[in-house]
This record gives structure tokens, C-alpha cells and sequence, in this order.
């Protein structure tokens, strides 16, 4: 038996423990469930924020502005809005062949209504507006993702563009000596990441036992539900094929990630994990993964563009809006470019989707009758996230180094 079978089997395992504790509903099981996923969710933030960071930085540094880094950049662009178009369009398509109806009024106004105004006071800039640090330590305190990538970028270019001199010697080595050390403790975390899992999925169990009503958005639910299955089992598997990597493959080299971000239910907190997975099981170069993978969790976001399609085409219809041809091209296109903006933490795509909806005069109380079952569906929109970031990151090294998963391992070897 190798060994990532042994550790697929332990990580079932540790589903089915957590499954089954989550079930019993003792109060004392339920409470140091809660206070371990509590425990996991923060060391995943810790550990996620310098990630990104430092591996921006020594990958920039390294390559700086020279082709090779002009390459991966163009190749990651390239795959993410194919990647997202793909997702977003499916979604579309769906949404008319499912049809959701059309909720009487009476059901979503006053729905969570104080809740849901106050999410939708900020607008859809204010969160670019925020992502501009007016001080080095705001992005790595606050946790926004998109401007810590600003300034790692920043830094890493900056670093590239020195003089070469002991100076930029001694700021490279630092940075690589910090590096390691980060790596260092998510090696740690991941070794203890199934006692993490028993804990997040005892929670959910325990959570979704909480009669989460579904009936009066059943279709609704069903198109976004389905879009994203389709996008992560065909469509992403499709991607990888055309490129010669095996699906099945790298499937399986992802399932720690994978399942960390059911569970997290953001990308960035999945990060470490995700690199993780990328570097050890995929056998992706590192030049890659701590570009392409800290980027992707910020751009990459096909469970969230057809999760911004799909409930805004279900807003606006419930709003009167007619949906023609035009309408939903064009909203295609605005949920693409609102996914690759879109900061990757837990709910991101509703506030953003709200935002959308406010800003348009439509009934926002629609999102409160969707808001008891988000949570199910981020899950989902995270594991397609993530696992689209992998694929991105394993079809770059691909095309630019020729080589991915056993051919990298022998070459190694």
C-alpha cells in the first residue's frame, strides 16, 4: 500500500469519525469539536497571510521582470479567465434549462432585512478602495488578501530591480530564511490537519441537522449546485486532459486541499494546504506554485463567478428585469471580472453579489432567503476555487517546463 493511499484512508477516516460525533449531538463532544475547528481556522490565517506574501516576494525577486516571469504571468492569466469564462457560462445555461420561479414577495420581504442592508452599505469599489495599504502593516493585520499581493508584489519587483551587492544579498537571504521557517510550521499543521478535519466535520454535521430550509429555492439552489460539479468533475478535467495531465491523478494528489477548503470555506486560509498539495504530491516546481497559487486565490474564482451569475440573473428576475440574450451576456462578462476581483474569505462572493444587486435597485431581500443555505453552497464554491488554482498552477508548469506529476518525479530522481 503506498503512501498517499494510506493517507486518503486515514483522511476517510477521519471523516467518518467526524461524521459520527457530529451526529451523536452531546453537548461536550459539540464543544471541543467547535473549540478544535476553532483552533484550525486560525492557524490556517496564520499561516496563510506570510505565505502569500513571502512566496510573492522570493519568486519575484528571483525571476524579477525577465521573460520567464512574463511567461507564467500570461500563462495564469490566460487559464483563469478560461477557466472562469467556462464556469460562468455553464452556469448561464443552466439557469434556462432549470428555470428557477419566480418567489412570491411575500416570502423574502422583511427576510433577514436589518442583516442584509447593512451588508449591502458598502459599494463594490470599497473593497479596491481598501486594498490600497496607507501603511505597511495594514494589509498583513487586517488579512486583506489583494493588497498584501500588492505589496509582495511591490517588494518582490523592487528586490529584483536592485543592484547586485551584498546588500540585495543579505535582503534575499532573509527573505528565503523566512520562507523556510513558514514552511516549516505548515508542514506541522498539515501533519495535524485530520484531527482538524474530525472537528470541521463534526460541525458541519451538527450544522446541517439544523433544518436548513431549502424548499422555496430548490432550483435555485440546484443551478448553482450543479454548475459547480460540472465546472470541477468535467470541465476543469477537460482542461487538464487537453494538456496531457491525468485528471484522476491529480485529483487525488488534491483531496488534503480539497477537502480543507470545504471546511474553511476560503481559499486563502486553504492556501498553505494548497501549495502543500501542489509541491509535494503534484510534483510542481516551486517557482510556480508560490506565484501562480497565492495569485489564483485572489483572481482564480470559478465557483464565485457562476455563484455572482446565478443569483444575480435569480435577483433580477424576481425584479422584473428581462433576461434576453444581451442581459445575460453581459452579466457573464461583470461576474467574470467581479470573481477576479473578489477577495478569497468566506462569504466574499455574496457580499459582492449583494453589492451588485443593491447598486441596481433590486429586491435584496431575495439574498436573505438565500442567505440560511450559503453556507453549504461556499463550501463548494471553495473546493472549485482551489482546485481550479491547482489545475492553473499543474497546466503552467506543464506547458512551461514539459513536465508534471511521475515524469517530474523521475527526473528527480
Amino acid at each position: 500500500m503506498t503512501k498517499q493511499v494510506k493517507q486518503i484512508i486515514f483522511w476517510v477516516g477521519a471523516l467518518v469519525l467526524g461524521a459520527i460525533l457530529g451526529s451523536l449531538h452531546v453537548g461536550a463532544v459539540d464543544n471541543v469539536c467547535d473549540f478544535i475547528a476553532t483552533v484550525f481556522t486560525r492557524l490556517f490565517k496564520f499561516t496563510a497571510v506570510p505565505a502569500i506574501s513571502v512566496s510573492v516576494v522570493t519568486t519575484l525577486a528571483m525571476l524579477g521582470g525577465n521573460k520567464e516571469t512574463g511567461k507564467i504571468f500570461k500563462r495564469t492569466i490566460m487559464y483563469t479567465l478560461l477557466t472562469t469564462v467556462a464556469a460562468s457560462t455553464i452556469a448561464a445555461v443552466l439557469f434556462f434549462v432549470i428555470k428557477p420561479e419566480v418567489l412570491s414577495s411575500s416570502v423574502y420581504e422583511g427576510v433577514a432585512a436589518d442583516k442584509i442592508s447593512s451588508m449591502s452599505s458598502a459599494s463594490f469599489l470599497s473593497y479596491f478602495t481598501s486594498a490600497i495599504p496607507d501603511n505597511i502593516i495594514y494589509p498583513f493585520v487586517s488579512g486583506n488578501v489583494l493588497s498584501i499581493l500588492i505589496v509582495s508584489f511591490a517588494f518582490g519587483f523592487a528586490i529584483s530591480q536592485m543592484k547586485d551587492s551584498d546588500r540585495k544579498t543579505v535582503v534575499i537571504n532573509a527573505v528565503h530564511g523566512f520562507q523556510e521557517l513558514v514552511f516549516m510550521i505548515i508542514g506541522w499543521v498539515i501533519t495535524i490537519l485530520p484531527i482538524g478535519i474530525v472537528a470541521f466535520t463534526a460541525q458541519l454535521v451538527k450544522e446541517m441537522s439544523a433544518d436548513i430550509a431549502m424548499e422555496s429555492i430548490g432550483k435555485y439552489t440546484a443551478v448553482v449546485l450543479s454548475g459547480n460539479l460540472i465546472q470541477f468533475f468535467v470541465v476543469l478535467s477537460i482542461f487538464l486532459l487537453v494538456r496531457g495531465i491525468n485528471p484522476v491523478k491529480h485529483f487525488k494528489n488534491m483531496i488534503p486541499a480539497i477537502l480543507t477548503a470545504l471546511f474553511t470555506k476560503s481559499s486563502a486560509a486553504t492556501l498553505p494546504v494548497t501549495m502543500n498539495c501542489a509541491e509535494t504530491r503534484v510534483k510542481c516546481d516551486k517557482k510556480y506554485t508560490r506565484f501562480i497559487l497565492p495569485m489564483c486565490t485572489t483572481i482564480n474564482m470559478n465557483g464565485c463567478a457562476a455563484f455572482i451569475l446565478v443569483t444575480s440573473l435569480f435577483v433580477m428576475k424576481n425584479g422584473g428585469v428581462d433576461l434576453n440574450l444581451f442581459t445575460v451576456v453581459a452579466w457573464i462578462l461583470i461576474s467574470v471580472i467581479s470573481a477576479v476581483g473578489n477577495a478569497g474569505v468566506p462569504m466574499g462572493c455574496f457580499f459582492l453579489t449583494l453589492s451588485l444587486m443593491a447598486g441596481k435597485g433590486m429586491p435584496i431581500g431575495v439574498m436573505g432567503v438565500i442567505l440560511p443555505i450559503y453556507a453549504v453552497i461556499d463550501m463548494i464554491e471553495t473546493a472549485v476555487n482551489i482546485y481550479s488554482d491547482s489545475c492553473v498552477c499543474a497546466m503552467t508548469n506543464k506547458d512551461l517546463e514539459g513536465k508534471i506529476g511521475a515524469e517530474a518525479e523521475a527526473k528527480a530522481e
